[in-house]
């Protein structure tokens, strides 16, 4: 087994198609047939299903894992080799949920720009859902999310900041009148959330339904700016962890704490514990972690 198998079969398992494949790879259908076909023989197994569509097998889908990091690997050494001399370049991919993005983030990473001049920091804005997804596929390489992962065993990862959730409403809204707020007290209440793939969504329902009502949801939304608005013209009620709610100063709207039990928002940071991390990457969390008084080992 070598490279160009490796690589002809990622093509394939990516397209699930010999065709697209064969165009990825400047080859005719016939050689990328004939690889995988060796490739199968030397591993003696079937990598593929070929009827009626293409699709991978159980042993495929563990080769394209593996096969993933391989390349990962392969591709980042003329990186490793310039940062074992000094030019600390890289990129990172980091995935933050817009309900705390600005709270502190901006400050983290000017400080750590200051530091690492030559490392680029790539920010996507989506839900702590999307974050680990696009973590599994490789689209990012650390991941700020507001909840333990589905499946932990998957994830390295360090706690960074807890902190609850806080209701915001309207000054004329009743409510505004509570030093704490009962969740069974929000029944009548018009819900303005972040999108179903925020994972706090699903803890704010659950808590609902506790306590015996479904919420009016009036409108999702991913823009944290154009949740403020619908609260300030008091078209509903909103959630925010109080380290971002912390930073609304808007005399239009007032946050509360919530209690019965209270939510607490537990930001982690995460990454693939069984993919290759670039220097970049291993800089940016040593960093992090570092503001938080904790010291990372890193497995690779």
């Amino acid at each position: 087994m070598d490279i160009k198998q490796i690589r002809a079969f990622i093509s394939v398992a990516n397209h699930l198609s010999f065709t697209k494949a064969s165009e990825e790879m400047f080859m005719t259908q016939s050689s990328i047939s004939k690889i995988i076909k060796t490739l199968e023989e030397e591993l003696e197994t079937q990598l593929f299903y070929r009827n009626p569509k293409i699709q991978l097998t159980d042993s495929g889908h563990e080769l394209y894992k593996q096969s993933i990091n391989l390349i990962s690997l392969m591709d980042n050494i003329p990186i490793e080799i310039h940062n074992l001399i000094k030019l600390k370049k890289g990129v990172i991919n980091i995935g933050i949920p817009p309900i705390i993005g600005a709270s502190f983030f901006p400050r983290i990473i000017g400080e750590f720009k200051s530091i690492f001049p030559g490392i680029e920091i790539k920010l996507l804005e989506v839900g702590s859902k999307i974050i680990e997804e696009k973590l599994e596929k490789g689209d990012l390489d650390i991941g700020i999310v507001c909840s333990y992962p589905n499946d932990r065993a998957n994830f390295d990862m360090f706690k960074y900041v807890k902190s609850p959730l806080m209701l915001g409403v309207n000054i004329n809204n009743p409510l505004a009148e509570k030093d704490i707020v009962l969740y069974k007290e929000l029944k009548d209440e018009n819900f303005v959330l972040f999108q179903q793939d925020f994972s706090l969504y699903d803890f704010i329902i659950g808590r609902c339904v506790e306590n015996d009502f479904e919420p009016n949801i009036i409108c999702n939304s991913s823009q944290r700016d154009f949740i403020i608005e619908m609260v300030a013209t008091n078209l509903g009620v909103t959630f925010f962890p109080e380290i971002t709610s912390s930073t609304i100063n808007r005399p239009d709207i007032k946050f509360i704490p919530l209690e019965d039990p209270q939510i607490n928002l537990n930001l982690l940071v995460i990454w693939k514990s069984d993919r290759y991390l670039s220097y970049a990457s291993k800089k940016w969390l040593e960093f992090a972690a570092s503001k938080k008084g904790i010291e990372l080992e890193f497995k690779q």
